[in-house]
């Protein structure tokens, strides 16, 4: 059974910096790209970042590129996002989400080959 586990969620003032992380269990993380995605009140969940199963190749989405910075520990069944210079409008949960193919080749991944989903950890962005 595949498992994802978020934490690092808060409350943090603008500018302010967080680092999330996901822990995952029950896949071979190592040969899968991850992703994390997040969903504010009345909206729909959207696409944050990605990284491919071998640590490399990142994708940012524009509204984040330049502050937040995704990362993996394939030792560690680890995925990372670190936060940085929030804004009121990253207010939301995000969510850690694990792609459904085996050392995908597609880039950036589809969102719709995203299939594990944790159960998100809340980010409040407020001063």
């Amino acid at each position: 059974q595949v498992q994802l586990v978020e934490s690092g969620g808060g409350l943090v003032q603008p500018g302010g910096s967080l680092r999330l992380s996901c822990v995952v269990s029950g896949l071979a993380f190592s040969r899968y790209t991850m992703g994390w995605f997040r969903q504010s009140p009345g909206k729909e969940r959207v696409f944050v970042a990605a990284i491919r199963w071998d640590g490399i190749t990142t994708y940012h989405a524009d509204s984040v590129k330049g502050r937040f910075a995704i990362s993996r520990d394939n030792a560690k069944n680890t995925l990372l996002l670190q936060m940085d210079s929030l804004k009121l409008e990253d207010t939301a949960v995000y969510y850690c989400a694990g792609n459904t193919n085996e050392y995908g080749d597609k880039w950036p991944p589809p969102t719709t080959d995203f299939g594990s989903w944790g159960q998100g950890t809340q980010v409040t962005v407020s001063s």
